[in-house]
């Protein structure tokens, strides 16, 4: 399927409306291994690393996933 620029515009709108993003790094050579552990999971490694911070962080799935309204760090 190919995407036009119209498309790609609006999923890049989509994503900056709805999701915050940082970046995370890693010892080199590691990336491998958390891509290993993810794969191992059956997640992609954005979804692991959704799961561990929503675990450490003692929120449902419905809680982490919504705006985060009075959730202050």
């Amino acid at each position: 399927m190919a995407y036009t620029k119209a498309t790609m515009k609006a999923v890049d709108k989509y994503v900056r409306n709805n999701y915050d993003s940082f970046l995370v790094r890693v010892p080199k050579g590691r990336k491998a291994t958390v891509e290993a552990a993810a794969k191992k999971r059956g997640e992609s490694v954005n979804g692991m690393v959704n799961g561990l911070l929503r675990g450490v962080a003692g929120l449902t799935e419905y809680e982490w996933k919504r705006n985060g309204d009075g959730m202050e760090g």
